[in-house]
């Protein structure tokens, strides 16, 4: 049995994709959403965070004979537990990369290391932020002092966990726009405009994360646009493409016969 890691469309896909090549899958993945959104395409889900611990006993608890990484570009500590975890239990771990999009050359643009470098660096740049960065980085932006005095949109999923939690770090419902991806160039430039952004925040996610039309719309209405670039990890065997991970998987099947 492959275990995929995933909680994004493009996950959800590849696991669908490793079942119609006859494997068995089980599909790991973190929120209750995520599990309905698998569930309707008949997958076999198990939902619910594992820490590198969780994973390395679920690991040898189960018949898992390899684990496929299709976490989010920017999950670098759930990548770093599943490397630890099949290194601990003996078995072949495989990252499904999703593409980055190629950034265009637009003098607004600013590439940075991580978020707490867009926080300073967005402080700079406008009084209205809109980020579109997810929730995990929001305590961050908020707590940033060179931000304490500007105006933070979040665009987040419409989750009541992620709702919550930006209540709590002090978004005024006002600001909040709780809404799922991926949005069209129109729509992304509609909410920019709607909500006279200065400044906007991305990931780049790559195009099924909607990074493509994000940009293109940051750049149609002439604002800075901060970039945070994704995390260096070394991952060992990986793929870019479906047919890069089947081919991974049946090599590693193949070695370990």
């Amino acid at each position: 049995m492959i275990l995929v890691l995933a909680g994004t469309l493009d996950g959800r896909q590849l696991a669908v994709d490793l079942v119609g090549e006859g494997h068995e899958v089980l599909l790991s993945v973190v929120s209750e959403y995520g599990g309905e959104l698998a569930r309707n395409s008949r997958l076999t889900v198990r939902v619910g965070p594992l820490d590198q611990f969780e994973l390395v006993a679920f690991l040898k608890q189960t018949p898992i004979r390899m684990v496929v990484d299709a976490s989010h570009p920017y999950a670098a500590n759930a990548s770093q537990n599943a490397m630890t975890a099949c290194r601990d239990a003996g078995i072949p771990y495989i990252r499904y990369e999703r593409p980055a999009v190629p950034l265009p050359e637009y003098e607004r643009l600013y590439e940075v290391y991580d978020a707490a470098q867009a926080a300073k660096t967005a402080a700079k740049l406008g009084n209205i932020v809109f980020l579109t960065t997810g929730s995990r980085a929001l305590s961050l932006f908020k707590g940033e002092p060179l931000l304490a005095d500007k105006r933070l949109i979040a665009r987040v999923l419409p989750e009541p966990a992620v709702l919550k939690e930006c209540l709590e770090l002090g978004f005024s419902p006002r600001d909040i726009v709780a809404m799922q991806g991926p949005f069209s160039h129109a729509l992304n430039v509609a909410m920019f405009e709607e909500f006279q952004a200065e400044v906007i925040v991305t990931k780049n996610s790559g195009q099924v994360g909607g990074s493509d039309t994000k940009i293109s719309a940051a750049m149609a209405l002439n604002l800075p646009l901060i970039v945070i670039s994704r995390p260096k990890i070394n991952y060992g065997a990986a793929g870019y493409s479906k047919q890069e991970i089947i081919t991974l998987v049946k090599e590693a099947f193949l070695c370990n016969i």
